[in-house]
């Protein structure tokens, strides 16, 4: 019964004391698998999708991996706030945010309406309040 590639892989770097390249894991792979050189080219991008969504493994950048349980949660965590704030708006998400804007502007008309009668209303008390203080003063 043949491993799976990922299982191969996690032999591989298991047996290894230090980080290892990919390209490393994927020769070790390909050997144990017994794949040819045409299977290997149609198999090697599915492999390395694999190998990134994998939790058993991390990538330590330089194209170097490891297994995750060698590693601290601050040494292999990325902070996804940081990867979306270097990301561009793509114009679909431009659409998509007009769109939006489009949809929420009755909301938001309404709103300001409000809040400007609340301002109204309360100028109107402070007005009324100053007319109190004066009627109570010529006393």
């Amino acid at each position: 019964m043949k491993k799976p590639l990922l299982d191969l892989a996690y032999e591989y770097v298991s047996e290894q004391e230090q980080q290892s390249k990919f390209q490393d894991i994927w020769e070790y792979c390909v050997k144990e698998a017994g794949l040819n050189e045409e299977q290997a080219a149609e198999k090697i991008s599915l492999f390395y999708t694999n190998l990134m969504l994998d939790g058993r493994f991390v990538t330590l950048g330089e194209n170097e991996w490891d297994l995750r349980s060698r590693h601290k949660f601050e040494k292999v965590h990325i902070d996804m706030s940081e990867v979306y704030s270097d990301v561009e708006t793509a114009d679909d998400d431009v659409e998509e945010v007009e769109e939006e804007e489009e949809y929420n502007k009755p909301f938001k008309e309404k709103k300001e309406k409000d809040d400007d009668e609340d301002d109204d209303d309360s100028l109107e008390d402070e007005e009324e309040e100053e007319d109190e203080e004066e009627d109570e003063t010529e006393f």
